[in-house]
């Protein structure tokens, strides 16, 4: 249900700023016949999926949605909290629209929305601040389109409490690209204690196992051929006594839909069984992004992870020795505090002995109200910058050798589009990017693709059938 803005702004924790009836600074008559909408999304897969859920309610809506940084009279940004660039990168994002659209509405969600509330409210030119409790109906509280304009002050949806309870989410993700994320899954119990999802998102709760299907299907009846699954802690999806295995099944069953991919899972939400399913499964695709964080036990502790580098490295093993082909990619984060030369050490030399495709390397961001915020020892900035570039060095080799394995070897490549070099761009199961010259229309088909060459985050070859 609906709840009108005065209630909400009546169970605000924090003090909302008082609602005028006076004629708002700035205000326009809009003279195009359909108002435009521009989303711009910050941060992880998760908060793509729900903009992408916002995107269509506007559209249904009447909104004609336009590209972020065109011309607009409504711009939604769904933000970020994971690093202390937040404020920064929404000041700069605001400031950015106003230059070319000065009479924006601008609404403010996700999890900076959440967590950092206070301080977006002094930043100018915000118009609508909507916390996780509201993020999904974000579109019931904007204005009547004919009185979309700049207010004096943001009004403010937010509370500090959120709901546990399992979820459903109205229509159908907006996505331009041939894969589409699909959320599962939403909030966390694990507590890290360098992460503030747990506040942003609340408690790990699933979304209803009916209300997946049907936004699934139609996903699939808009040409998507893969689906992506996200939420913050997928591993832990359980509806109605089924798991993330009984979903995958099922969602395989979706006419159209030619591949499943898994986005990131945490080690110990991983059963033996979905190990053994990814193996044979036509669908599923050979895929996995396993957070590590640190290789050393030490850090681990700290962090508060829930296992030790032989429990990682022992998962590590069992799922290559299990499933063929697989891509396996993972997180790795520098500069937690205490991490000195040797258990950074540690780190590097974990990376480079397990059998990663890639690592994304992060920085340690200093969160307030997190265990790790109150810690000691801190990291100096520039050692966790030239530790963060040895890392990614040793990312990329590993993308190349992985590459490497599949040269002179023919694979099914899902295209999605051109790029700047007139290559068609798409990726396999077990996600290789693969670019191919062709002439012909590639969007959004599977192709087998001979592997002829392979460079720096690309391998390059023609259509099997071609020979050329």
């Amino acid at each position: 249900m609906t709840l009108p803005l005065s209630r909400l702004l009546h169970q605000e924790h924090l003090a909302p700023l008082a609602v005028t009836n006076e004629v708002p600074y700035n205000a326009v008559t809009m003279q195009q016949a359909r108002p435009r909408a521009s989303l711009h999304t910050i941060g992880c897969r998760l908060n793509q999926a729900e903009s992408a859920l916002l995107a269509d309610r506007l559209r249904k809506d009447g909104y004609d949605l336009v590209d972020f940084g065109r011309p607009t009279d409504l711009l939604v940004l769904n933000t970020c909290s994971v690093t202390e660039h937040a404020e920064k990168d929404c000041r700069y994002l605001v400031r950015q629209t106003l230059r070319h659209s000065p009479n924006a509405f601008v609404a403010v969600t996700g999890c900076y929305a959440q967590t950092g509330a206070e301080a977006l409210r002094q930043v100018p030119g915000i118009d609508l601040i909507v916390g996780a409790q509201y993020k999904m109906h974000l579109p019931d509280y904007l204005p009547a389109t004919q009185a979309l304009r700049k207010h004096p002050a943001p009004h403010l949806l937010h509370t500090r409490k959120i709901d546990r309870d399992d979820f459903v989410i109205a229509g159908v993700g907006n996505y331009e690209s041939t894969r589409a994320n699909l959320k599962i899954q939403d909030g966390c119990n694990f507590m890290c204690s360098f992460c503030i999802i747990p506040f942003a998102r609340g408690h790990e709760r699933s979304r209803r196992w009916d209300d997946v299907l049907r936004e699934a299907e139609g996903l699939a009846e808009r040409g998507h051929r893969e689906l992506v699954l996200t939420g913050v802690n997928i591993g832990q999806y359980l509806e109605g006594g089924r798991s993330l295995l009984d979903l995958i099944q099922c969602l395989e069953q979706i006419d159209g839909v030619e591949r499943i991919r898994i986005s990131s899972i945490e080690p110990t939400t991983i059963p033996e069984e979905l190990l053994d399913y990814m193996a044979t499964s036509p669908k599923l695709c050979r895929y996995l992004h396993i957070p590590l964080q640190s290789g050393d036990d030490g850090i681990l502790q700290a962090m508060h992870r829930r296992y030790t580098v032989k429990q990682y490295a022992s998962l590590v093993e069992k799922a290559v020795r299990l499933i063929p082909d697989l891509g396996l990619g993972t997180d790795i984060m520098v500069g937690f505090p205490g991490e000195g030369d040797m258990e950074f050490a540690n780190t590097f030399t974990l990376a480079n002995e397990l059998p990663f495709a890639y690592f994304h390397v992060f920085n340690f961001s200093r969160r307030g109200g997190t265990t790790a915020a109150r810690m000691n020892n801190t990291v100096r900035p520039a050692t966790a910058r030239a530790r963060s570039r040895t890392l990614a060095e040793l990312s990329r080799a590993k993308r190349v050798a992985f590459y490497q394995r599949y040269l002179d070897r023919s694979l099914p490549v899902l295209f999605e589009t051109r790029d700047a070099n007139g290559l068609w761009i798409g990726l396999t199961g077990n996600y290789i990017r693969v670019g191919v010259a062709d002439h012909s229309d590639l969007s959004n088909t599977v192709r087998d693709v001979a592997v002829t060459g392979v460079m720096d985050g690309l391998a390059v070859g023609h259509l099997a059938e071609t020979g050329q």
